[in-house]
């Protein structure tokens, strides 16, 4: 039997367009009886079956995944195997500020208290259970990132020289923010994504410096 981290929201959207399954497997090519499996999570589905639900409904396939388990605020991760190659979707939780510890329960805690509870988004080919996307509060980024966009940050990803990151720097007064890197032997700088402040730099072993995760993707505000 298929996992509830696995359903598909099939039938709601069913209900929203007011189908039927024989309407559906008509549209898709399935048959009644595989797409009432798929519709009640008793049969596991597929990459290819993936696809032709989302073309039937005309939505990106990341949209049939349900967004949270009931009852709960949760990371989520749905995997499927189709011709050697792995398909994999994590629900990441929305957060309004950076987590210090980034965790599935951390990340949680952070999100319900910037006000942020229940708002999750798909990401694809990355899994990890600390990652969160960082939504930009202003447009203190701009113009490599504007307000209101999500950044995805993957704690568990290290951060090389070019790439962009989330950061904790400073003694006394920690400070976090987001990052272009640049690491020598002896430096760590930090410039700014829009190369509009001076850069930060910092040395190996003497100044406080920890990197919090790597940004592995932006989901950009088009309203």
């Amino acid at each position: 039997m298929a996992s509830a981290m696995t359903a598909l929201r099939v039938k709601e959207l069913l209900r929203e367009k007011g189908w039927t399954t024989k309407v559906l497997a008509e549209k898709t090519g399935m048959s009644e009886s595989y797409l009432t499996h798929i519709k009640n999570s008793t049969r596991r589905w597929n990459q290819d079956s993936l696809e032709r639900l989302a073309l039937a409904f005309n939505i990106d396939p990341l949209e049939l995944f349900a967004q949270r388990r009931a009852g709960g605020i949760e990371v989520e991760t749905v995997s499927v195997r189709a011709a050697d190659i792995d398909f994999v979707v994590q629900m990441v939780p929305v957060l309004g500020e950076i987590p210090a510890q980034p965790s599935a329960k951390n990340n949680q805690v952070m999100q319900v208290a910037t006000g942020c509870k229940g708002q999750f988004i798909p990401v694809q080919g990355v899994s990890d259970d600390a990652m969160f996307a960082l939504r930009v509060s202003s447009n203190s980024l701009t113009p490599a990132f504007e307000k209101n966009d999500l950044l995805v940050v993957a704690p568990s990803m290290a951060a090389r020289s070019g790439d962009i990151a989330v950061v904790e720097y400073g003694d006394g007064n920690v400070s976090r923010g987001v990052f272009k890197i640049n690491q020598t032997s002896e430096l760590i700088l930090l410039e700014s994504v829009n190369g509009k402040q001076s850069s930060i730099a910092l040395t190996r072993g003497k100044d406080q410096f920890r990197f919090i995760g790597r940004v592995v993707a932006r989901y950009q505000n088009l309203a």
